[in-house]
């Protein structure tokens, strides 16, 4: 490509740096007066002759990354495929980078319904390459290769590239994870993980491709607990993605989160990640319905086993515990388990919701408290069963008991009365509890506890507004609702202030907020 080198590669560095650096948006009218100067060769050429002057290739690579971000840059890819698959293979991590970034925009600006962009991948050999890439890069050159694969994908063509029929070829992801390092190895599974996210269709092939045997084998058989916390992070990924209810089940990822969690020998950290995920996995709507019930029942029995040893004592383990109940919890059906079969599990997070002395451990608690009593349900499905609200109302009265607020409407003035933090992870609470008739008596019976729910002016946040207004309209329609309290006198003044509370809204009304002019009397001499 001599007959496109540049003259001056110091003009080509400025201009090069101005297009890259310019601050707003770059246009496809911009991109043609650009190479009105220096087309598209010499840049491409300038960049491969590695010419030594500082600051060249970064700005050549930023130059072109903006270039392709056009709709008109991005429609020249196709012409310079074989750029691409050298740049694929430079020792440069920024030229590798910029490469994969550049297969990620034929992809983008591709219609779907076409197969030029995944056959142009085919006939320049662009996928070992990018596979290479993800293996062998930098992070920055792994990620780049990683979202360039995720949009092959998307393509009916490019499914068969990533996953093809033949399960021994050098390509596929099985046999690739099986052949690399350990770092390569965690790319990949990481790779399956965004791949899973891209359709039901591309995450019922990675399924069918036996890949998530991949993460489960890692967990199972790793001894590195760097390894395995990674492996468990992209668990955490993978629990998030949508399409993962369908397909998660179907695995023994929960019998492995199990044996993790009840391994007395196994590293806290892995432990506490083993709850939060379990937790993440069972709080997914219609989950339990899918899921062996027994290796449910297993997993809340480590957990129990945890906070009633001398592991419960640490602050990091018993959040994860708390969390991993409350959102277990979160369904109606894991907050009748808890409460029915495992009351003294429900026990340790009331216990710790109402104490002091430990601000983070009673935050996790408290929350987790607001999804068991059902803050996060619909309205059909915050009540348990008989046996469930019994075990829920004997708890309640037990602690308060063997505390020195003596009742359950003390501790709960108790909690409002603490940190905004706290505030508001007691209005959650309350807003599950107050469905229950006792509970609502208890709080009824305290003024106070009726003046800060009621009062805008408690919170300054909007999402402390918010929560607590959700708490007052909670406690307004409970209130509403119960023939025995409406008709009682002596509580007119509290549903009038409920009343009031509820019409004008969770924010502070403006003409509280506006300065009022202050009139007095002048002074006289």
């Amino acid at each position: 490509m001599e007959e496109f080198a540049v003259d001056d590669p110091t003009q080509l560095l400025e201009a090069a740096a101005d297009f890259a650096n310019y601050p707003g948006v770059r246009t496809d009218e911009s991109v043609k007066e650009f190479f009105s100067r220096f087309p598209l060769p010499v840049v491409i050429n300038a960049l491969q002759a590695k010419a030594e002057i500082p600051g060249l290739e970064n700005t050549l690579v930023a130059c072109l990354d903006r270039i392709f971000k056009t709709k008109y840059g991005a429609s020249l890819i196709p012409h310079y495929m074989p750029f691409v698959q050298v740049g694929l293979q430079a020792d440069s991590q920024a030229v590798r980078s910029l490469a994969c970034k550049t297969v990620t925009r034929l992809l983008e600006e591709t219609d779907p319904t076409t197969q030029l962009a995944p056959q142009l991948i085919v006939d320049y050999n662009i996928y070992p390459l990018l596979i290479e890439c993800l293996l062998n890069g930098n992070e920055q050159v792994a990620n780049s290769s990683m979202d360039a694969l995720k949009k092959l994908a998307a393509f009916p063509k490019g499914m068969e590239i990533i996953f093809p029929t033949n399960k021994t070829e050098a390509t596929h992801l099985g046999t690739v994870a099986s052949t690399c390092s350990s770092l390569g190895r965690v790319r990949v599974m990481a790779l399956i993980v965004k791949l899973f996210s891209v359709s039901s269709s591309v995450a019922s092939a990675v399924y069918n491709s036996n890949l998530l045997n991949l993460l489960e084998s890692e967990i199972s058989n790793s001894n590195d607990t760097l390894v395995t916390l990674s492996v468990l992070e992209l668990l955490y990924e993978l629990v998030e993605i949508e399409h993962g209810t369908n397909f998660l089940p179907r695995t023994s990822f929960l019998q492995l989160l199990s044996s993790i969690i009840s391994n007395r020998s196994a590293e806290s950290i892995l432990r506490s990640r083993a709850m939060v995920i379990s937790g993440r996995l069972l709080s997914k709507e219609n989950i339990f319905s899918l899921v062996d019930e027994s290796c449910v029942r297993i997993l809340i029995s480590s957990i129990d086993e945890i906070l009633g040893s001398s592991e419960g004592q640490d602050v990091n383990v018993c959040e994860s515990a708390f969390e991993a109940l409350g959102q277990i919890g979160s369904s109606k059906w894991g907050a009748t388990l808890l409460l029915s079969s495992y009351p003294t599990c429900v026990k340790y997070v009331i216990n710790a919701a109402f104490d002091r002395h430990e601000h983070g451990k009673q935050l996790a608690a408290m929350h987790a408290l607001g999804n068991i009593f059902g803050e996060t349900r619909s309205e059909n499905d915050i009540m348990l069963n008989d046996n469930a609200e019994e075990n829920l109302g004997d708890l309640i009265y037990q602690t308060a008991s063997r505390s020195p607020k003596i009742t359950p409407s003390g501790l709960i003035l108790a909690v409002l009365q603490q940190d905004s933090e706290i505030r508001l992870a007691s209005y959650r609470m309350i807003t599950g509890l107050v469905a229950r008739p006792w509970c609502l008596m208890e709080i009824c019976s305290k003024q106070d506890i009726i003046n800060i729910v009621s009062d805008a002016s408690t919170e300054t946040t909007k999402i402390g507004m918010e929560a607590r207004y959700n708490c007052c309209l909670a406690i307004h329609k409970a209130f509403m609702s119960s023939t025995r309290l409406t008709g009682d006198p002596a509580l007119a003044g509290i549903a009038s202030k409920l009343q009031e509370a509820v019409q004008n809204g969770p924010y502070l009304s403006r003409r509280k907020l506006e300065t009022q002019p202050a009139i007095m009397t002048a002074e006289r001499f």
